[in-house]
């Protein structure tokens, strides 16, 4: 029954008001990182050229769209030995301390990040500390910073053959890495990183190493990891993934399960309280790559899940291509550029949703003020709708997660007043009346 789970939903604001002290104690991440989204940028893919300088033409068209944060992909030299295809894995690291000559030099990617925060961007990098490629510096001239194997050569990472382990027992390897992480900061004056498999590195490493590198400035961090798997890396990192709820989200379309998989799922996360996000996405570079675009795994839900992305409590986060919208599948290890048309049709839609993340409070994520409802419908099966508010401000969110047209109505006593829909402007009183007729695919939000 929906009632029960409401009730459970309901508690996210009082969760999050419990868990407002260890907030202080942790220090609360700067403001801006309550309202930003997150853009993944893959440099390789995105022009022709697969150059910062044919990238940093784009930016001006983002920041309209309503991007915050730049999320670039590693931008390291790829190592060569074992490499996959012909251009090998940007997670393949060849040295942690320059510039993939790829997508250009130092000084592009210098005058990229200048041009970013001229326009108001902030931008991060793609981290990879666990593991380096094969012919990493650091192979010759420290090869005791590498796990070894029974036969006494460098641990293949699970599996990944183009990639070897470092070994996190060896003080100063770790040393090393946060200086190759300050470097960064120092030389490019970035704003934070994306700590890719953040959890197969030990949590002290990172507990060690964010404070000295934000010696520098302060920085933001998401790491690729679950915090309900990974609770204690939660209390270092600003956010984290949300693969099950990704997982769970297309098994559910797919295999048609009920929504109270969704739910219960949902109601997990919100126990984690606030002191850190979780991301959530339709789509990003491996997903892609490997799973399939966001329509592949999503179908008639596709933009429902898009909308909610951006208005739950947490980040959102957006892959290149997503304003076109992408509809293929991107190489990996291979040039396989993005198919723009210069008719981006989904840009305005995520610029309604971007901008309203940014300008109305109760969108804030990981802010204790923000209660999260989750809202009674005479089609609970099918119809996923809430209400997020913060003092006076209220934005409600109305998907179709089903296959199939519905006619429902809201009954719920969160719900009253005078809302306008932000993608037509018009208005209404969900005093007088809170029924619906929705379409398939069908999405709506409306602020108070």
């Amino acid at each position: 029954m929906r009632r029960v789970i409401f009730a459970g939903i309901i508690s996210l604001g009082l969760i999050s008001c419990a868990t407002k002290t260890n907030v202080k104690k942790m220090n609360l991440p700067q403001n801006w990182k309550h309202t930003t989204n997150i853009y993944e940028v893959n440099v390789r893919q995105y022009t022709q050229e697969g150059t910062f300088q044919a990238f940093e033409k784009e930016m001006p068209r983002l920041k309209n769209m309503g991007i915050e944060t730049l999320w670039f992909m590693p931008v390291t030299p790829i190592a060569q030995k074992n490499k996959k295809g012909s251009l090998g894995s940007q997670y393949a690291a060849a040295d942690y301390v320059s510039i993939n000559p790829e997508f250009g030099t130092m000084d592009d990617f210098k005058r990229l990040v200048k041009k970013a925060h001229r326009l108001g961007l902030k931008v991060i990098i793609d981290w990879v500390a666990n593991h380096t490629g094969w012919d990493h510096v650091w192979t010759k001239t420290h090869p005791e910073f590498y796990l070894k194997d029974e036969t006494g050569n460098f641990k293949i990472a699970s599996g990944m053959d183009d990639i070897i382990e470092l070994d996190y027992q060896n003080p100063e390897m770790r040393k090393e890495m946060i200086e190759a992480m300050k470097f960064w900061i120092r030389e490019t004056d970035i704003d934070g990183f994306r700590c890719d498999l953040a959890s197969w590195v030990e949590v002290d490493f990172w507990q060690e190493a964010r404070p000295e590198v934000e010696k520098i400035k302060p920085l933001f961090w998401i790491g690729e990891f679950d915090e309900l798997e990974n609770p204690d890396y939660g209390k270092v990192f600003d956010a984290s993934y949300s693969w099950k709820w990704m997982h769970k989200s297309a098994d559910f379309y797919k295999n048609n399960q009920p929504i109270q998989e969704l739910t219960d799922l949902l109601r997990q996360y919100s126990q984690i309280g606030d002191s850190s996000m979780r991301a959530w996405f339709t789509t990003n570079h491996d997903e892609n790559s490997w799973n399939g675009t966001e329509y592949e795994k999503y179908g008639d839900i596709a933009l429902p899940m898009a909308v909610f992305s951006v208005t739950w409590n947490g980040i959102p986060l957006l892959y290149s291509g997503q304003e076109l919208p992408n509809l293929k599948r991107l190489e990996f290890f291979e040039k396989d550029p993005i198919a723009w048309t210069n008719n981006y049709k989904m840009a305005d839609f995520y610029r309604t949703l971007l901008e309203l993340k940014s300008s109305n409070p109760a969108l804030r994520g990981g802010d204790p003020n923000v209660s999260t409802y989750l809202l009674n419908t005479t089609a609970n099966d099918k119809i996923f709708a809430y209400i997020r508010k913060n003092g006076k401000n209220e934005v409600l969110t109305v998907l179709n997660f089903s296959k199939q047209p519905v006619e429902f109505s809201i009954e719920d006593d969160h719900v009253s007043g005078i809302f306008k829909n932000v993608f037509d402007g018009s208005k209404r009183d969900f005093s007088n009346g809170k029924n619906f007729s929705f379409k398939v695919s069908d999405y709506a939000v409306f602020e108070k």
